[in-house]
């Protein structure tokens, strides 16, 4: 990779500062102004399979470390809510996050910014799909989810955006009720794991990430003898970065302004960029604001999801 330049190299490093857990937990001793630093932590939330999510994060990692002469490390998480604990606690300054978990994070961590999300998230999708063996045919409009009556469906976690909150709005939008369903409905944990349970028949029917489906049948994981869309949703905004209010404050003044310059300058015609970009299923990430979500956050509050 090629070494950073000057104006670059000051972006990173702000970036670095936005990420930086100090060896003393994030408290003022661990600032940049002391001089003494711990490795950099980044997380996510694991919304596909931790296999992939193993090469991601790491590469991005790295790709980070390159620029900034800094440690960098990815830390994990077994659920949504673990990323959303960690932000709360400070022990992870930037994140990348759903839309749901975006505002619940927001929610207990107030003056919270989301600072960019990718070209894709300003009109993200969820997709409807079902085992072939369960006899559902395709449908055009939200309407169609009433059919769904009488079959079995899993979401995916319980706080994804596109796996579980827009699809259960979408159904309520069309009078099915979960009661209606065959049995309570299941949560496979991540978009993989919804498709893998449709297609084997586990459940008739998956609520999943437009993304993550594309990803799979492009990779030719997925027999689509097997499995179909039913319907793909109307559009909502969904992931993106989100700083915590204090990250300038702690790390330095225009922290946040460098975090978010290194994000919207990241440029797919460049080979470096560009891996960065395609780990994300990107071209380029735009700029977001927290009024970007208040429909996410009017939905949640509708499902009790913010309590």
């Amino acid at each position: 990779m090629r070494p950073a330049t000057p104006s670059r190299r000051a972006v990173l490093l702000g970036l670095g500062g936005g990420l930086l857990l100090t060896a003393c937990g994030g408290n003022e001793e661990g600032s940049s102004d002391s001089g003494t630093t711990g490795p950099m932590s980044i997380s996510a939330i694991p919304d596909q399979d931790p296999e992939f999510l193993n090469r991601l994060y790491p590469a991005v990692a790295d790709r980070f470390g390159e620029a900034i002469g800094l440690d960098v490390e990815y830390r994990p998480v077994t659920d949504y809510t673990a990323v959303v604990r960690a932000f709360e606690v400070g022990d992870v300054q930037l994140a990348w996050m759903g839309g749901l978990t975006g505002v619940q994070a927001r929610t207990r961590v107030p003056g919270s910014t989301a600072i960019a999300q990718r070209d894709i998230d300003a009109d993200f999708h969820s997709l409807f799909i079902a085992n072939k063996s369960a006899g559902l045919t395709t449908f055009d409009d939200v309407d169609g989810l009433a059919t769904l009556a009488g079959h079995s469906l899993t979401f995916g976690s319980e706080t994804s955006t596109s796996g579980r909150l827009m699809p259960q709005h979408f159904m309520a939008e069309a009078g099915l009720e979960e009661s209606q369903l065959k049995g309570p409905p299941g949560f496979s944990g991540s978009h993989d794991a919804t498709i893998e349970a449709v297609a084997s028949g586990s459940f008739e029917v998956g609520a999943v990430n437009e993304q993550v489906w594309h990803a799979t049948v492009d990779a030719g994981e997925l027999d689509l003898g097997q499995v179909e869309v039913l319907w793909r949703t109307p559009g909502y905004v969904d992931y993106h970065w989100l700083a915590r209010p204090d990250v300038d404050q702690v790390f330095g003044e225009g922290t946040q302004e460098a975090v978010t310059e290194l994000l919207l300058g990241l440029d797919a015609s460049d080979p470096d960029d560009a891996e960065v970009l395609e780990l994300f299923g990107a071209e380029r990430f735009i700029p977001t604001e927290n009024s970007a979500y208040d429909t996410i956050e009017d939905v949640a509050r509708d499902q009790g999801l913010l309590g």
